[in-house]
């Protein structure tokens, strides 16, 4: 009898399942506890960086919210290298010549983290388009890694999102739905140097409540408001609810000034809506109604 070898590669490639364990309240404490550790300077613009201002954070975010979108990373990368890069200048001066070098070196630490295919070297120098080398990528990443103190683990808004998906009880046929809203925002506000300074938790929380906001209750199959969803979140995570519905305000004002600025590309040079969508706005950012 002929013996064969069946190979058999996946198309897509495999995920691993939320832990229902991980979902536990002790999980959720932990990481209330332990945010506050990996927060940036909300006042680096003007105590540490000379030549860096917040538009510029803005356009390098951006660049590398893109690549972490045509890599098809996961949503774990984007904001983690968001945060390396906000405590980094937090700490240190760095010219602007060298910002895109930093938020490179930002991305390929939080992919190596999080991704099990890792960003290459080649493929962020191809994306910069060669502004730096090889060599200059691998000596900023280890030039952040020691700023860092090799503590890059870091608790971000999307360790939150599985907690709170779960304390709403969702119906199981809208959470992956509300999930990608509350991610594209997510997204959004890790552009926005407005967030800059806020508890990782307050964003996740904030960002579902517009996710929700913007979906509607009733057609989500909730049985409670957007007000009470916001008022459940704000006590999951000890925060005062007016705080929480001010950030949940400023994320709907973030969104619309993306919008605005989409529009006023649009009317200025005709292109086509996902060249807009990726040059103006987070993934699916212009399906949101609010």
């Amino acid at each position: 009898m002929e013996g064969r070898l069946l190979c058999w590669e996946a198309e897509k490639e495999l995920q691993a399942q939320t832990d229902p364990v991980l979902l536990q309240n002790t999980v959720l404490e932990r990481l209330l506890t332990t945010q506050d550790r990996y927060l940036p300077s909300p006042t680096y613009f003007q105590c540490v960086q000379k030549e860096i201002h917040p538009y510029m954070r803005k356009m390098l975010t951006s660049w590398m919210l893109e690549v972490c979108e045509d890599q098809r990373c996961g949503e774990e990368v984007f904001p983690l290298a968001v945060n390396c890069l906000d405590r980094f200048l937090s700490l240190v001066p760095v010219e602007k010549r060298r910002l895109q070098l930093l938020g490179a070196a930002c991305v390929l630490l939080a992919s190596k983290l999080k991704e099990t295919k890792v960003l290459t070297i080649e493929n962020l120098c191809m994306y910069s388009d060669y502004s730096f080398s090889n060599r200059e990528l691998q000596s900023m990443e280890l030039l952040v890694l020691n700023k860092l103190q090799w503590d890059i683990e870091a608790v971000t808004p999307r360790d939150f999102l599985p907690h709170f998906l779960a304390l709403l009880d969702l119906p199981i046929e809208r959470v992956q739905q509300v999930r990608k809203h509350t991610e594209t925002f997510i997204a959004l506000c890790t552009t926005d140097c407005t967030f800059i300074a806020l508890p990782p938790s307050m964003v996740a929380a904030a960002s579902l409540a517009a996710a929700v906001t913007g979906l509607r209750p009733e057609n989500l199959g909730m049985t409670y408001t957007s007000l009470a969803t916001t008022n459940y979140l704000a006590q999951a995570i000890r925060c005062d609810p007016n705080i929480l519905r001010m950030c949940q305000e400023q994320i709907e004002v973030s969104l619309e000034s993306n919008l605005r600025q989409a529009e006023r590309e649009r009317v200025q040079q005709p292109k086509t809506v996902e060249e807009i969508e990726r040059a103006s706005t987070p993934t699916d950012v212009l399906d949101f109604d609010l």
